[in-house]
């Protein structure tokens, strides 16, 4: 149950799926390594996020001089079950008034141009963002005309007012989500199931090189805080945590970090064929070829030869650790034939194969 599909999971509940705020720091931390700039002189859009439930409304609100942005918008979808329960951004101040307390019924659009110490007690944290959002100093709390879809065109309008978008989107709108973002050139950090990878709408993007994955989440593993949380069974919710436990999420952007251009470290044939730890490659003659394509199969990414020039079969966790300075994406998962790689040996076709070679030199 552990490497249960979040795709599934997401189409219940209307996707109440709430990211952690350390791997969003985490994520972000790897493009400000890269690019310490990135985000400077930046409007960032949260378009899936209630600041009253959203690490990500947080993050960058809490860090919004260090990052140097120009503005942050975050709106929301209808409140959810666990409104006002995450972060508290009002609840926990007893100095505010209770009668200009949340809306109840509309979704709500945030606007935060300026952040800073409002109460004067030499710290800035949430409280202040709260009272400068209650006083509407420099800053805006409204609600929407409508639900807060991402696909409204109040929505949309504030879209084409951002730079980059940082999210976790609905994972059963996925492909309209990241098409949305693309019709208006927009860059972004968002959250999606790996498989998304195979959609035929996005493995496009990433041959190309327009699309490709994040720094990643702790040793492959994602963890999301939901109402629903017993709903998705043993051996994924932790009881003590209250959080659901996924290992088929990764982050997909367009923005440039520094893992993306490290080499990947790899052996000759020769010497994967007598010392790779995998029984599947050591103590063969040579590697596996396909019936319907001039490539040979490599079962594992640790496994691709570092002096074979031909195209390579390899599994899609290898786009973890695409190097586009290192390897060349030839196409998906299909032969001459247009059909699935098949296996010379047996005809068998080995699950999802992205077709690589070394870049040439």
């Amino acid at each position: 149950m552990a490497n249960s599909n979040l795709t599934n999971a997401k189409k219940v509940k209307n996707d109440e799926f709430y990211t952690q705020f350390g791997d969003i720091q985490k994520e972000i931390e790897a493009y400000l390594e890269y690019n310490p700039d990135v985000f400077r002189g930046k409007v960032v859009y949260c378009n899936c996020d209630d600041p009253f439930e959203s690490n990500f409304f947080r993050y960058f609100v809490l860090n919004f001089n260090k990052l140097g942005l120009k503005q942050l918008i975050t709106t929301s979808y209808k409140p959810s079950p666990i409104a006002n329960t995450q972060i508290g951004l009002f609840g926990d101040d007893k100095t505010l008034t209770k009668s200009k307390g949340r809306p109840k019924v509309n979704a709500n659009k945030f606007i935060i141009n300026e952040v800073g110490d409002i109460d004067g007690d030499g710290e800035f944290n949430l409280k202040d963002v709260a009272k400068q959002l209650k006083a509407n100093k420099h800053n805006e709390w409204t609600p929407l005309e409508g639900e807060g879809d991402f696909r409204s065109d109040e929505c949309i309008s504030i879209l084409k007012q951002s730079d980059i978008v940082v999210t976790n989107p609905p994972f059963s709108l996925f492909r309209e989500y990241v098409k949305q973002l693309f019709d208006y050139n927009k860059k972004f950090v968002i959250i999606g199931n790996m498989n998304a990878i195979t959609y035929k709408e996005i493995f496009p993007l990433i041959k190309n090189n327009k699309l490709w994955l994040g720094n990643g989440f702790r040793a492959g593993n994602a963890y999301f805080s939901t109402p629903f949380a017993k709903e998705y069974g043993e051996g994924i919710y932790n009881p003590e945590t209250g959080l659901v436990k996924f290992r088929n999420v990764c982050w997909f952007t367009n923005l440039d970090h520094g893992r993306r251009h490290q080499p990947l470290p790899l052996m000759t044939m020769e010497d994967n064929l007598k010392f790779s730890k995998h029984k599947e490659i050591k103590g063969k003659k040579a590697y596996d070829t396909y019936d319907n394509y001039d490539a040979i199969e490599v079962p594992f990414t640790n496994a691709i030869p570092s002096d074979y020039s031909g195209v390579m079969g390899v599994p899609i966790s290898f786009l973890d650790k695409y190097n586009p300075d290192q390897f060349e994406i030839i196409k998906f998962r299909h032969g001459d034939d247009g059909k699935d790689l098949r296996l010379k040996k047996d005809g068998s076709c080995p699950y999802f194969r992205v077709l690589m070679r070394h870049k040439k030199k």
